[in-house]
């Protein structure tokens, strides 16, 4: 072996595990320790809880005051040498009565707060005593906060002087349930924070490392072991006998060929039809034929997003074991020019035996879905049909960054999905849906056409495109993430880089709905 091979092993050795879901701890208040870092939630500047040290009160009081801290909900305040603790760190939390939300994203600030700093060290307690919240699970819920607010992904960065050897200080919330809080955490929440942070590794991973057929070994990899799972993968072969034109189409112009990886989770003992959720998983698009420009180019590595995020909301269901079948299945591709690359103007077949006209070849994600949806609702005849996707642009000119656009025929089920999203902390914003756009994707030359020149209404023509191939008597949504996959500055429970957004989201509307 040469000493090249030799480093390169090497580096694929050490670069092996990103981020995973650190283990929190559960103890009666009495045993609150008197050293290291004290957390203490606040309202007002007030804390929560009072202290059994009055003299610790009256500093931390006078501290408040000078800083005029208690304004902003998610804001944190670190004090230091508040003897005995090395550390005490202030997170304000707003109006009294936290519900699941507030409580989590309260929890990440401080999570946040304690991975930007390495003064005061050593072991961390969380007083929860007396937290007032409108959640089941209180500390439950403060937990997942703190695992989704501490995530990183920095598997490929060498050793920093700041970094070496640096391991997450233990985490104990003391709580005046602990063992209640402990088994809701470990039963119910914790599957959640591995489904999210699934998601959020393989976004993060580099189109070089991710492709469809590496993110098929992430999910056999990520499924081992987890019971009442069954992994199916279409190649290129199978696709070709199940007529799948639209999404073989995309792949084309690759030497790396798509898959279509679906993963069926078996929980319920009954007969009752699956939910079926359907994600885009370009692993790195180029727009093909009708290429890109540079600028920005590299946020395409994360245009798999939405299926990273139904492969990671069925991970969570099957970790927490929820009494539900539900499928994820994942269109994967990469879109790339070259000499075998479809070209804009071609005509492709789809499953459903429609006939679709490419007029823009960066269009390629509907293409991959109108595959995808049929086979989800030919094979399991679902008792709901959710397709994620990184669809367009148009969306996040119209929402920003604040919310992923909701497209429904459905009133009930569109209302389902915005309570679990303002629920989940993952909001949502209805869109139309209107006969006009189903005009403006209507061919000259075949049934339907990928692109509407001009680009208006374009994430709503998208979403007609989809529920083109979906059947009247399905009920369907269609999420358009492209705003939200990628947080670009950072929210308390959700770091800068990749969000694995909806997995929260269909998490909880499944919860909500079908258990």
């Amino acid at each position: 072996m040469t000493m090249h091979r030799v480093l390169l092993l090497l580096f694929s050795l050490v670069t092996l595990t990103a981020h995973a879901v650190p283990d929190i701890g559960f103890a009666p208040t009495e045993e609150l320790p008197e050293n290291g870092v004290l957390v203490l939630p606040t309202s007002g500047g007030k804390p929560l809880t009072a202290l059994n040290n009055q003299q610790l009160s009256e500093a931390l009081e006078q501290a408040v005051a000078t800083a005029q801290f208690g304004t902003d909900a998610d804001t944190t305040l670190s004090l230091y040498a508040m003897a005995p603790y090395d550390r005490v760190l202030l997170v304000e939390t707003g109006e009294p009565g936290l519900d699941a939300r507030r409580l989590r994203s309260a929890a990440g600030a401080v999570a946040q707060a304690l991975s930007s700093s390495t003064a005061g060290g050593g072991p961390v307690s969380v007083l929860l005593q007396n937290v007032q919240s409108t959640a089941e699970a209180p500390a439950a819920n403060f937990a997942l906060g703190l695992a989704l607010g501490g995530y990183r992904f920095d598997k490929y960065k060498t050793v920093e002087e700041s970094q070496e050897d640096a391991e997450a200080p233990a985490v104990t919330l003391y709580t005046d349930n602990p063992e209640q809080g402990a088994s809701q955490w470990s039963d119910d929440w914790r599957g959640v924070a591995e489904g999210v942070f699934f998601a959020r590794n393989l976004v993060s991973e580099p189109a070089n490392v991710i492709y469809p057929e590496s993110f098929v070994d992430r999910a056999r990899s990520a499924f081992r072991g987890v019971s009442r799972v069954r992994i199916t993968v279409l190649d290129e072969k199978d696709m070709e006998r199940a007529g799948m034109g639209s999404l073989l189409g995309v792949g084309m112009g690759s030497a790396r060929p798509p898959r279509l990886l679906i993963v069926e989770y078996n929980g319920s003992d009954s007969d009752d039809a699956p939910v079926v959720f359907a994600g885009k998983g370009v692993t790195f698009d180029t727009g093909g034929i009708s290429i890109k420009g540079s600028k920005g180019l590299w946020r395409m590595k994360y245009d798999m997003s939405g299926a990273a995020a139904v492969t990671g909301t069925v991970l969570a269901l099957a970790k927490r074991q929820a009494p539900v079948d539900a499928v994820a299945i994942a269109a994967l591709v990469e879109n790339m020019p070259s000499q075998k690359a479809q070209r804009p103007g071609d005509v492709r077949k789809a499953m459903s035996g429609k006939t679709i006209e490419v007029v823009n070849t960066d269009a390629e994600g509907r293409l991959i879905l109108a595959d995808a949806v049929w086979y989800g609702q030919e094979t399991f005849d679902p008792a709901v049909l959710v397709d994620v996707a990184t669809l367009t642009g148009s969306i996040r000119v119209a929402l920003g960054s604040s919310y992923a656009g909701l497209f429904s025929r459905h009133d009930e089920l569109a209302e389902q999905l915005l309570t679990a999203g303002a629920t989940a902390g993952e909001d949502l914003w209805r869109m139309p849906l209107h006969p006009d756009y189903v005009k403006m994707i209507k061919s000259d030359i075949a049934d339907v056409k990928n692109s509407v020149e001009g680009g208006y209404g374009g994430a709503s023509t998208g979403a007609e495109f989809i529920g083109s191939f979906v059947k009247p008597e399905t009920r369907w949504a269609h999420l358009d993430i492209a705003g939200k996959a990628w947080e670009f500055e950072g929210r308390a429970d959700t770091p800068k880089g990749a969000a694995g957004w909806g997995v929260r989201l269909l998490d909880q509307f499944v919860r909500d709905n079908y258990e």
